[in-house]
């Protein structure tokens, strides 16, 4: 098993210990990212480096995610990551949008546990302080945040968000806000039980439907939002939110064969 390098701080609950993780690993699915792509690592490299100095994680790795992007994404990570030790990428030689990028992630990730979440920061990156002492507090398996406020996206993508939200419940029996949302903490343990098959944007609802049915413990919590303010989000698209149908359905009739679907 590998060693993790102490911290000389106390950890969040206050005694000196071994860290509560251990290699806590953060990746950002990105196509044609270029103007976020630095700021991103270098948030991460940030709360990263305080999750270790407090003792929540004994290291920790980044890691990029580039779908096959037509500008300067490939060569910018590839630069971070010659740059930094505890920087990777992962290329793809062909698009395979939101599902395959955040499979890719998963697999890639050589954490305990293992966070996602988009290039253009939707969040506050410390919010992973908070993520990671609710997922120890509450001995959560998936910890998924919500957004308190999404109104600054339009009201079409709000009015989009509420109807899929009200299309898990009705599907699948499970009570979750805001699933999409680009915020999930996910221990090992559920990666290498749960096999995804997304390729496209119904990836999260497939993990956390697929977690909470398989006996996992699924937390959720509330946090503030910000909008993106460069470059285009594809998921209102009609083509998106059509596969996003197909694979619900198939989700749906792959848990009935298991007998799952209405615990």
């Amino acid at each position: 098993m590998a060693e993790y390098p102490r911290s000389t701080a106390t950890n969040l609950s206050g005694d000196m210990s071994t860290p509560r993780f251990g290699t806590f690993s953060v990746f950002f699915p990105m196509w044609n990212e270029e103007e976020y792509l630095h700021r991103a690592l270098a948030a991460a490299s940030e709360v990263g480096d305080e999750l270790v100095a407090c003792g929540m994680v004994g290291d920790y790795e980044l890691i990029v995610v580039d779908d096959a992007s037509s500008d300067a994404t490939p060569r910018l990570a590839d630069e971070a990551a010659a740059a930094n030790r505890r920087v990777r990428v992962v290329h793809h030689p062909v698009n395979r949008k939101l599902g395959g990028s955040i499979r890719s992630g998963f697999a890639a990730a050589r954490g305990d546990v293992v966070l996602y979440t988009d290039a253009d920061l939707p969040f506050d990156m410390r919010e992973a302080h908070k993520a990671l002492r609710l997922m120890h507090q509450y001995e959560a398996d998936v910890v998924s945040a919500y957004r308190f406020d999404r109104t600054g996206e339009g009201w079409v993508r709000t009015v989009y968000s509420a109807l899929y939200n009200l299309l898990v419940r009705v599907l699948f029996r499970c009570r979750f806000r805001d699933v999409n949302f680009a915020f999930k903490l996910v221990r090992r343990r559920v990666l290498d039980a749960v096999q995804l098959r997304s390729e496209g944007s119904f990836i999260d609802a497939e993990l956390m439907v697929s977690a909470k049915k398989m006996g996992f413990s699924v937390l959720q919590f509330g946090t503030d939002y910000f909008p993106r303010t460069r470059g285009v989000s594809t998921l209102s698209r009609p083509s998106v939110i059509v596969k996003i149908l197909r694979e619900a359905f198939a989700l749906r009739k792959s848990l009935n064969a298991l007998g799952v679907v209405a615990r």
